[in-house]
């Protein structure tokens, strides 16, 4: 293997462990819930799901899962506090 190319895989092992480095501006995501499949979106300035609950409420419990597994990675005014 080319030093070069060890560099990166050492480089990339290492960024992954230093999760703060990262912040997310926008994804979407394919959340399977229990009772049905619902699209989540995080756009920079909010959330956004399909399901039912969020209509009505504005979070639910796939936007505060993906909170919690994307803890440090999202801008601090996004997150909402459960």
């Amino acid at each position: 293997m080319n030093s070069s190319l060890i560099g990166k895989i050492e480089k990339a092992k290492r960024y992954s462990e230093e999760r703060h480095r990262l912040r997310f501006k926008s994804f979407d995501v394919d959340f399977q819930g229990d009772n049905d499949s619902h699209t989540v979106v995080f756009d920079g300035d909010g959330w956004r799901c399909t399901c039912n609950f969020f209509a009505g409420r504005g979070l639910c419990s796939h936007t505060m899962a993906l909170e919690r597994i994307l803890e440090g990675m999202l801008p601090r005014e996004a997150m909402v506090r459960t």
